[in-house]
C-alpha cells in the first residue's frame, strides 16, 4: 500500500509540470525582460512619462524662441465711430460736435531681444488711414499718416536680466527632464519587476498549496490505515486531519493571491483577460561587478538630482540678482526714423520728416525705511539656506548610492545561498517523506521538513526579486547599464533629435 501511495504522489507531481492549455490555446510564456519591455511601451506610467517628456521639449523650444527675432503685425481693421463728442477749440473751450469717422491702422515690426543686456531692439513701419465722413471738402475726407521706417531701442539699466539667467537655467532644466525620463523608465522597470515576482511568488505558493493538499490527503489515508491496524494513535490521526483542512484553506488563499497578482500584472502591462500566460523564472544571474566609486561618479554625472542641485543654486543666485535690480529703476528709450502725413498713401513716403526721440526714465526711492536692505538680506539668506541644504542633499545622495551598491553586492551572494538552501530543503523533505512512508519518521518531523521546504522555496524567489529590483534601482540612480558597460541614453543623440 505504501508503494501505491508513493507512486500516486509521484504521478501527480509530474502532472503539475505539464503545460496547461485553455480553450485549445497554448499559454504564452513571458520572461522578465518581456514584461519590462511591455511595461515601458504600453503601461499608463510609460505613456505619462512620454507626455511629460514632450511637454518639457516644447517648453524648451518656447524658451529658445525668446532669443529669436519676432515679426509682428498689429493694428485696427477698422475702427468706426458715429457720436457727439466734445472737441477742444483753439481758445480752450469745448464745443460738442457730431462726428462720423473711421480709422484703419496697420503696423509691421521686427523685434529682437538682446540677451546680453536684457533690452529689445525693433524695426517698424506703420500706416494709418483716417476718414471723416461729415466733411464737405472731398480733399480733406481722407488723410494718411505713416512711419516709413524707424528703429526703436528699449534698454533697462542695472535691472534684473531675465534672459541672461534663463540662458543659464533653462538648458539645465531641459537636461534634467531628459534624464528624469530615463529614470522614470527604470522606475517602470522596477514596478514591472515587482509585479512579475509578485505573480511568481503567488504561483509558487499556489503550486506548494496544491502539492501540500495532495500530500496531506495521501498522508491522511496512510495514517487512517495505520490507525485501523493500531500502529498509530488517534491524536496523530486528528493532527493529520487538521492538516488536511488547513491545506484546503491554504489552497483557497493561494488561489485568491494568484488571481489578484495576475490581475495587477495584466492591468499594468495591458494584457487581455483572455490571454493566458506563464512566467519564466530568471534564475540565471548576470555575472558583473559594480565598483562603488565608479557608481558614485556616474550618479553625479548622469542623475537628474545632480542637475537639480545646479538649478537650485542658480535660482537662488538669480533671486539675489533680482533683488539688486529692484533697488531703483532706470530705462532708456530711443527711437529714430521717419514719419509723414499726406492726403494719399503714396504721399506718406514722399520726402518724410526725420523723427528722433530719446528718453531716460529714472525711479529711485529716497526713503524706503530699509525696504531694499530687507529685500537683499532675505535673498542672500535664502541663497545660503539653499546652499547648505544642497550640501546636505549631496552627502545623502552619495550615501544612498553607496548603500545601494553594497546591498546589490550582498544580494548576489544571498541568491547563491538561497538557491543552495532551497535545493537542500527539497532533498531533505523528499528523504523525510520516504522515511515516513516506511515508518521510520513520525508526522511531526515530516511536517517540519515540509515547512522548511516551502519556506526556502519562497525565500529563493524573494531573493531573486530583491536582486532584480536592486539592479534596476541602481540603473535608475546612475543611468548606467553595468552589465553592458554603457550609458542608458546618448546625450548627443538626444541633441540631434531636437
Amino acid at each position: 500500500m505504501n508503494k501505491q501511495i508513493t507512486f500516486f504522489v509521484f504521478i501527480f507531481s509530474l502532472l503539475l509540470n505539464v503545460p496547461l492549455q485553455v480553450n485549445g490555446q497554448e499559454r504564452i510564456k513571458y520572461t522578465l525582460q518581456d514584461i519590462i519591455a511591455r511595461a515601458k511601451s504600453v503601461s499608463p506610467a510609460a505613456l505619462r512619462a512620454e507626455t511629460q517628456r514632450q511637454n518639457s521639449y516644447w517648453q524648451y523650444r518656447f524658451y529658445r524662441s525668446n532669443y529669436n527675432p519676432q515679426l509682428r503685425l498689429n493694428g485696427e481693421l477698422p475702427s468706426y465711430s458715429q457720436e457727439v463728442r466734445g472737441v477742444e477749440q483753439n481758445d480752450g473751450s469745448i464745443e460738442y460736435l457730431p462726428l462720423e469717422q473711421s480709422t484703419v491702422d496697420v503696423g509691421l515690426g521686427l523685434e529682437q531681444s538682446i540677451a546680453l543686456t536684457g533690452g529689445e531692439v525693433s524695426i517698424n513701419t506703420s500706416a494709418t488711414r483716417f476718414d471723416n465722413y461729415l466733411t464737405d471738402n472731398p480733399d480733406q475726407r481722407t488723410q494718411w499718416q505713416g512711419v516709413p521706417v524707424n528703429i526703436q531701442l528699449y534698454q533697462p539699466i542695472f535691472a534684473f536680466n531675465q534672459l541672461k539667467w534663463d540662458k543659464k537655467i533653462e538648458p539645465l532644466r531641459y537636461e534634467e527632464s531628459k534624464k528624469s525620463y530615463v529614470e522614470e523608465m527604470e522606475q517602470i522597470s522596477q514596478r514591472a519587476t515587482q509585479l512579475f515576482f509578485n505573480y511568481l511568488v503567488a504561483q509558487v505558493g499556489h503550486d506548494i498549496a496544491m502539492q501540500n493538499k495532495t500530500n496531506t490527503e495521501a498522508i491522511y489515508k496512510i495514517e487512517k490505515g495505520r490507525y485501523n491496524i493500531g500502529t498509530t494513535t488517534e491524536d496523530q490521526l486528528l493532527q493529520v486531519e487538521l492538516q488536511v483542512l488547513q491545506a484546503d484553506q491554504d489552497l483557497t488563499s493561494a488561489q485568491l493571491s494568484l488571481e489578484s497578482s495576475a490581475l495587477a500584472l495584466r492591468s499594468y502591462i495591458g494584457l487581455n483577460e483572455n490571454t493566458q500566460f506563464d512566467l519564466v523564472l530568471p534564475d540565471e544571474i548576470p555575472d558583473f561587478a559594480v565598483d562603488v566609486d565608479k557608481a558614485i561618479n556616474l550618479a553625479f554625472e548622469n542623475s537628474s538630482d545632480a542637475v537639480s542641485f545646479q538649478i537650485q543654486r542658480l535660482e537662488a543666485e538669480a533671486e539675489v540678482a533680482r533683488a539688486k535690480g529692484q533697488r531703483f529703476n532706470m530705462n532708456l528709450n530711443a527711437r529714430y526714423g521717419y514719419n509723414n502725413a499726406a492726403q494719399t498713401w503714396g504721399g506718406v513716403y514722399e520726402n518724410p520728416d526725420q523723427q528722433a526721440v530719446v528718453s531716460l526714465g529714472v525711479s529711485v526711492p529716497v526713503l524706503d525705511w530699509g525696504r531694499n536692505k530687507a529685500r537683499m538680506g532675505r535673498a542672500r539668506a535664502n541663497q545660503e539656506l539653499v546652499n547648505y541644504t544642497i550640501d546636505q542633499e549631496v552627502i545623502n545622495f552619495e550615501q544612498e548610492v553607496f548603500t545601494r551598491v553594497k546591498n546589490f553586492q550582498q544580494l548576489r551572494s544571498r541568491i547563491l545561498i538561497s538557491d543552495k538552501a532551497d535545493e537542500v530543503a527539497a532533498k531533505r523533505y523528499e528523504i523525510s517523506r520516504q522515511r515516513y512512508l516506511s515508518g521510520k519518521v513520525d508526522i511531526t518531523n515530516l511536517n517540519i521538513a515540509q515547512q522548511e521546504k516551502d519556506s526556502n522555496r519562497r525565500s529563493y524567489i524573494q531573493s531573486l526579486q530583491e536582486y532584480w529590483q536592486a539592479y534596476y534601482e541602481l540603473r535608475q540612480l546612475t543611468l548606467y547599464d553595468f552589465q553592458n558597460d554603457e550609458l542608458l541614453f546618448d546625450p548627443q543623440l538626444e541633441e540631434k533629435k531636437e
